[in-house]
């Protein structure tokens, strides 16, 4: 059992970190932080409570990603629309349709959308992981989405070789990222991150080079945060 002292650092650090979360998430003009909760144990926090949008819900995941000293979250917020009336299933999959086609970036006759009790299944292939990204962004912030699934399949069409290098290169070029600590690794569409980084910041950071690359379809994030 560590010591009082330990105990009552480990405390007194975990309530700072709330404290800072809650005023984050207070500053952030897009999301109501009234009906959202805050917990912080040993630097993993806990989000509980509710948000009228399926938007403001990953908005505060990414709000308290970026706070020092966060190091792992558990989501618990549920999304619980605003009034009595809700949005039917076909005309959220109406509105999707018409964003996917309004928007210039996404191939939209390879892909579909499945709607169920406010919940969106997108699914289909696209060349490149910014357009399964867009695909997803755009369903989430629909009126009436309570939950978005993105299983839309990256195809690869680049050597194993080049997309290695395209991310080593991408590291190497980011200010944010000391590559001599990352080691990456490819194995048909999936990469894997090894290595340590200082802070959440700079391990986005190395993500976003991971998916940068084309045919990435998964990646494996093994990086420690010190």
């Amino acid at each position: 059992m560590p010591p009082a002292s330990e105990m009552r650092a480990k405390a007194m650090y975990d309530g700072t970190l709330q404290q800072d979360i809650i005023d984050e998430l207070d500053f952030e003009p897009s999301i109501d932080a009234a009906h959202i909760g805050v917990t912080v144990d040993k630097g993993v926090v806990t989000l509980t409570g509710h948000v009228p949008t399926y938007a403001q819900k990953m908005t505060v995941e990414e709000v308290v990603r970026r706070v020092k000293g966060v190091k792992g979250i558990a989501q618990e917020i549920e999304v619980r629309p605003a009034g009595s009336h809700r949005t039917a299933d076909d005309e959220i999959a109406k509105r999707a349709l018409n964003v996917i086609k309004w928007n210039t970036t996404i191939p939209e006759g390879n892909l579909q959308v499945k709607v169920q009790n406010g919940w969106v299944t997108l699914t289909g292939h696209v060349e490149w992981q910014y357009q399964k990204i867009a695909v997803g962004d755009a369903a989430r912030d629909l009126a009436g989405v309570i939950g978005v699934s993105n299983s839309i399949e990256v195809t690869p069409h680049a050597s194993v070789f080049d997309v290695k290098k395209r991310i080593e290169d991408a590291l190497k070029r980011n200010a944010e990222t000391e590559a001599k600590e990352i080691r990456v690794t490819v194995h048909g569409g999936k990469v894997t991150l090894v290595g340590h980084v200082d802070g959440w910041a700079e391990r986005n950071a190395a993500e976003r080079a991971a998916w940068s690359a084309p045919g990435v379809k998964m990646v494996e994030d093994h990086l420690t945060v010190d």
